[in-house]
């Protein structure tokens, strides 16, 4: 089974969320879309996917996404400017 960890900013790129799924696409158009009203993506506008990593495995994703959670905020810059200087919205660029 593939999944993925990923990291969705605000407008400003101030808030940013780290998260994991077996459905990428499914999950950013989720968030984009505010389906869950009351979530913390919702609230903060969080919709914008400027990071991501795929695996083979959801046990293996959910290792990944403690470990990126247990970061400090720079590290998760770095891990996002590593892959995406520009902090552009990565979603059009999934299949």
């Amino acid at each position: 089974m593939t999944a993925w960890i990923y990291i969705t900013t605000n407008k400003p790129n101030g808030v940013l969320y780290t998260g994991v799924t077996s459905e990428l696409k499914y999950r950013i158009t989720s968030h984009k879309t505010k389906k869950y009203k009351n979530s913390f993506s919702a609230r903060y506008n969080v919709d914008k996917l400027v990071y991501f990593e795929k695996f083979n495995s959801i046990i293996t994703a959910r290792k990944r996404e403690k470990q990126i959670k247990a970061g400090s905020r720079a590290k998760k810059i770095r891990l996002i400017e590593d892959m995406n200087p520009d902090w552009e919205d990565l979603f059009e660029t999934l299949t």
